[in-house]
């Protein structure tokens, strides 16, 4: 009787036990839940909708990217030879079918990007460069404005390279299996780089509030980490919450390169007012599937603030821990 009393006792204690530690982590991952690429698709340039993953609800009123990524084979066709009426069929075809799909689906288009593509650009790409996907996939998502699109492209080169490509031609492949499918979720959602941000929470938060503590006077508001293309993993300090954080992200307009341990401030705007974003390269990350990941530091601070070397000082802080 007494050892079931035990077992017993000591089973209920487990479950308490594991509930608070699956609570505790829920909470902490609920803190730092942010979505910035939306869903994605994978189609041939035909149209063949071959994959499709829709990762968060798009938001309401909120100007997005569609992005697209060409993995088909590039010929050069030479469209000066076209005549004029000709040219103007196949523009007014285009523009006419993107918009007709577009009111379908509920959506507005307000810009559009093109880059041509000319025959001295192939000549001084080389033929290897030219012939280097032969098959026909074209991958396109949806995500915020702010996000820096060399480092988008590395993750979908990343999901092309490791499954994609073998799989050529999609018409006649398998489906994506479960594995890949949570693999490419994985991957666009920073799930590595997200782990180690929990890992680290509280001491972050305790650092975090040492440093506004100090520079708070001089207008330092709140710290956010972020993945390698600026997707917020984390907001620290109490002045901004996180539908703060993204309202000044969309404003804040194109971000330069940043060679690691280096930074740049960019202006945006919080309710009409300016707000100074500094943007710190850490030179640490995380690697996944042999590419390195670093993390960005962003100190939101007031527009007459002046931090001097304080952006150095505390990236090496943090590395202390995110390294």
């Amino acid at each position: 009787m007494n050892c079931f009393k035990y077992n017993y006792f000591d089973y209920i204690n487990n479950i308490k036990h594991n509930f608070l530690f699956s609570l505790t982590r829920e909470i902490k991952e609920e803190r730092i839940q942010f979505m910035t690429i939306y869903n994605i698709s994978i189609i041939t340039s035909t149209g063949y909708p071959y994959f499709h993953k829709k990762l968060k609800n798009l938001p309401e009123g909120i100007k997005l990217y569609q992005r697209f990524f060409d993995y088909t084979e590039e010929r050069y066709r030479d469209h000066d030879l076209l005549d004029p009426t000709s040219s103007f069929e196949l523009n007014a075809g285009l523009v006419s079918a993107l918009f007709e799909f577009a009111k379908n689906i509920d959506k507005k288009i307000l810009t559009l990007e093109f880059k041509s593509i000319t025959q001295s650009n192939i000549s001084q790409q080389g033929s290897q460069s030219v012939n280097k996907y032969r098959g026909d996939a074209l991958i396109t998502m949806q995500t915020e404005t702010y996000l820096l699109h060399k480092s988008v492209k590395q993750k979908i080169n990343l999901i092309y390279n490791t499954m994609i490509s073998s799989k050529i031609p999609l018409e006649t492949a398998y489906l994506i299996s479960n594995e890949e499918e949570q693999k490419i979720t994985e991957i666009l959602t920073d799930y590595k780089a997200k782990n180690r941000v929990i890992e680290n929470q509280s001491e972050l938060e305790q650092l975090t509030n040492s440093l506004i503590n100090e520079m708070g006077k001089y207008g330092l508001y709140n710290i956010v980490i972020t993945s390698f293309d600026l997707s917020p993993l984390i907001v620290l300090g109490n002045k901004f919450s996180f539908e703060d954080i993204e309202g000044i992200l969309r404003n804040l307009g194109e971000v330069p390169d940043i060679d690691p341990m280096e930074w740049k401030f960019r202006q945006s705007f919080y309710k009409d007012s300016q707000i100074w974003v500094y943007i710190i390269n850490s030179g640490v990350g995380v690697t996944v599937e042999d590419m390195f990941q670093p993390y960005f530091y962003l100190l939101f601070a007031a527009s007459e603030s002046y931090f001097g070397d304080f952006p150095g000082k505390l990236t090496a802080k943090f590395n202390g821990l995110m390294g």
